[in-house]
């Protein structure tokens, strides 16, 4: 897991407290900043997920990359024979 998913995921938490807490004591500074942290935490969110998804697609394509490796170097030999069939 992305540091940044963890890392948005707090701001995420912390932003709606603060929004929150803004709201019960009528101070709008406060509720303001928990908004934009709270919103600053789903872009990090977002952005750490999207690392996470680019990691995996890495990682799965280097294991299929490793699998074919090989694939590429065999060569099928048919031997026939020539027969005449009367």
């Amino acid at each position: 897991m992305d540091k940044l998913r963890v890392k948005g995921a707090i701001d995420e938490v912390v932003g709606s407290a603060k929004r929150h807490a803004g709201n019960l004591t009528g101070n709008t500074g406060i509720q303001a900043r928990g908004a934009v942290q709270q919103v600053k935490g789903k872009v990090e969110t977002t952005v750490g997920k999207l690392k996470d998804a680019g990691r995996d697609a890495t990682k799965c394509a280097s294991a299929q990359h490793e699998a074919n490796k090989g694939e590429g170097n065999r060569r099928e030999v048919i031997i026939a024979e020539n027969r005449n069939i009367l």
